[in-house]
């Protein structure tokens, strides 16, 4: 179950996020939980919260590794959402175009100045989007991590999240 700090912080981000924008949908891309019992065990202020976030909404929770699905609280619950030319999906295949992916939750070393920092990061390449984990309890795999290269073309970017997006060629091994 994700810790009381880590759901309340995360849910004040996205509210923020969804007031600074005025998105009318949000796919959640999998492992929106820890499990189905982390769901389930939800603090019932957090369940109101969600739900008010999800007001007017249109609200789609892909099922993933770690909530299979589907959840309890309101939305959609699909495996995938084609959306042609794309598909958002839990993880990336192999071998396709046009994905939207969050499993991975992929994060990106940079040194600039003597200092070193790692930062979740979006991967980007023609093929694909893997996108970083929203909330802060995930941990993350890094860029340069075989399972990652594997599955991004030679001239992938990683764009560093924070208070500045930065976006650099994707670390390799």
């Amino acid at each position: 179950m994700l810790p009381p700090y880590e759901t309340t912080d995360t849910i004040l981000r996205l509210e923020a996020d969804l007031r600074a924008t005025g998105a009318t949908t949000v796919v959640c891309l999998g492992d929106s939980f820890d499990d189905l019992e982390a769901e389930r065990g939800l603090p019932e202020n957090e369940k109101l919260w969600l739900t008010r976030l999800q007001a007017g909404r249109r609200w789609i929770w892909i099922e993933g590794n770690h909530d299979p699905g589907p959840v309890e609280i309101a939305g959609s619950h699909l495996a995938e959402l084609p959306l042609p030319p794309v598909v958002f999906r839990h993880e990336a295949k192999t071998g396709v175009s046009g994905e939207i992916s969050g499993h991975y939750h992929p994060k990106a070393r940079l040194n600039l100045r003597g200092s070193s920092y790692v930062r979740p990061a979006f991967l980007i390449d023609i093929d694909r989007v893997i996108m970083p984990a929203y909330g802060t309890y995930t941990g993350g795999l890094h860029a340069h991590t075989a399972p990652l290269c594997n599955l991004m073309r030679p001239d992938s970017i990683a764009v560093l999240t924070g208070n500045k997006a930065l976006a650099i060629p994707m670390p390799r091994a």
